[in-house]
């Protein structure tokens, strides 16, 4: 079995993220005012790691806490902790109790672009052309840059028509030393690694820069990308990132299932071994970003099969917080239309509903089935049977072997599953174990991990 093509750090192989947005988690004010005092929000994590770690991960993956006006993802300093967060000792004290608990830390890094209110930008405003910082950014000013006068604004890029979001210019020298910059201080101080915004909106060349510099002072800091469209491999070829996020893979286990059309899910399953074949993919099936994975399908007897797959293929997981619980919010294409989707979580792990306990037992097995078998890092998929309402597929590497059968059918199935063994996980009657004539009985939308 070959490695992928790029060497992600070491410690990553057995990466498990529990992914948190930290200004919604916290219960945070929706926007930053001015002479706002520091609330010391981000300790309220602490309680939430031992559950973190029972859930079975490895790793924290928390969204942004810099500096920002409103949701984070428009940074007005990268160098300071949120003040609806905390400070630098706040951080500390976080990196801290991670480590106690052998939890890796992931930051998220907006780069892309800066809320109107960041410092450089407002230089611009005031200074005109001639500002220090007007090289960060890509400006076009009205009449030329010489019929500038005080009060004029210069039209600018900003991120996807979103005007208060400047993006930066990322041919500009000193943008490469600020973020390069920028990510190294915080991994000095403890971070493992970066989540980098927007990256697909960023050329390729930026990042490769970016990358050299940030590794020759933290070899093994671990760089994945958000990217959602368009070639993967080719993106982290010309990137130098170790890694960037499936979304292909995300979007076809919710389709599939509720289509169910698993034609889907195996075309996907095709592309995503492809991706392998160069580098390991961060997986999951929910974030910040999209509707909660229990609100997204149709049939909440799928929530099973959707984490089946996330667990027994190939890449990186990240299990984004609350959806172990089972946690519902939808998504909408408006001003604060995230919100139900980053809800404030109360004070410790023990005021959850029990309603959630099933599906948080459920994360736990398929996790711990992954760890008991970390070569499902690098593991490939081969489809071994194939319909609309169900799919066998082995998942390998090298001599290991697992099989794994899905069905949404509202009957009762029986598939092949040439030379499985016993029933690792789901409910399932296996016939003639370990011989090329091996089936399984599945009953109706139901699934099973095989042992190969």
């Amino acid at each position: 079995m070959t490695s992928p093509g790029r060497s992600e750090p070491g410690w990553v192989h057995d990466a498990i993220w529990w992914h948190v947005y930290p200004l919604g988690f916290v219960g945070a004010e929706p926007r930053t005012t001015s002479g706002q005092p520091v609330r010391h929000r981000l300790r309220q994590l602490g309680p939430w790691l031992d559950h973190a770690v029972e859930l079975g991960a490895s790793g924290l993956a928390l969204g942004p806490v810099f500096a920002s006006e409103t949701h984070g993802y428009d940074t007005v300093d990268h160098l300071r902790i949120d003040p609806r967060l905390g400070d630098d000792a706040d951080f500390d004290a976080l990196v801290a109790a991670c480590r106690e608990r052998g939890l890796r830390l992931l930051l998220d890094g907006v780069f892309n672009h800066v809320g109107r209110g960041h410092p450089a930008f407002a230089r611009v405003l005031a200074e005109g052309p001639g500002a220090a910082t007007a090289s960060w950014f890509r400006l076009r000013w009205p009449g030329g840059e010489q019929a500038w006068a005080p009060g004029t604004e210069p039209d600018y890029d900003d991120f996807e028509g979103h005007s208060h979001l400047v993006a930066l210019d990322h041919g500009s020298p000193a943008v490469v030393d600020h973020v390069a910059e920028v990510m190294a201080h915080w991994l000095d101080r403890g971070a493992d690694g970066w989540r980098l915004d927007a990256a697909y909106a960023v050329p390729t060349s930026f990042w490769a820069e970016v990358a050299g510099r940030v590794r020759a002072r933290h070899r093994d800091a671990y760089l994945m990308g958000e990217v959602i469209h368009g070639d993967y491999r080719r993106f982290v070829d010309e990137s130098g990132l170790d890694a960037v996020t499936q979304y292909e893979l995300w979007k076809a286990i919710w389709s599939s299932l509720n289509d169910r059309n698993f034609f889907e899910l195996d075309a996907a399953l095709g592309r995503h071994v492809d991706a392998l074949e160069r580098f390991v993919p961060y997986t999951f099936i929910g974030n910040h970003d999209v509707t909660r994975i229990a609100s997204q399908l149709d049939d909440d007897r799928h929530l099973a099969h959707a984490l089946v797959v996330l667990f027994t293929t190939g890449g990186t997981p990240a299990v984004y917080a609350g959806d172990e619980h089972a946690f519902r919010g939808i998504t909408e294409d408006r001003a604060g239309g995230d919100d139900a989707v980053r809800p404030a979580f109360p004070a410790t792990p023990g005021e959850l509903s029990p309603v959630g306990l099933p599906v948080y037992q459920l994360h736990q097995e398929l996790i711990g089935l992954r760890r008991r078998h970390r070569w499902l890092h690098v593991a490939r998929t081969a489809t071994l049977h194939l319909a609309n309402e169900q799919v066998v597929y082995e998942t390998r590497a090298g001599e290991d072997r697992l099989v794994v059968a899905l069905s949404v059918a509202d009957r009762p199935a029986e598939l092949p599953t040439p030379h499985a063994g016993a029933v690792l996980s789901g409910t399932a009657d296996l016939l003639d174990p370990g011989t090329g004539h091996a089936r399984v009985r599945l009953p109706a939308h139901g699934w099973a991990v095989l042992a190969g």
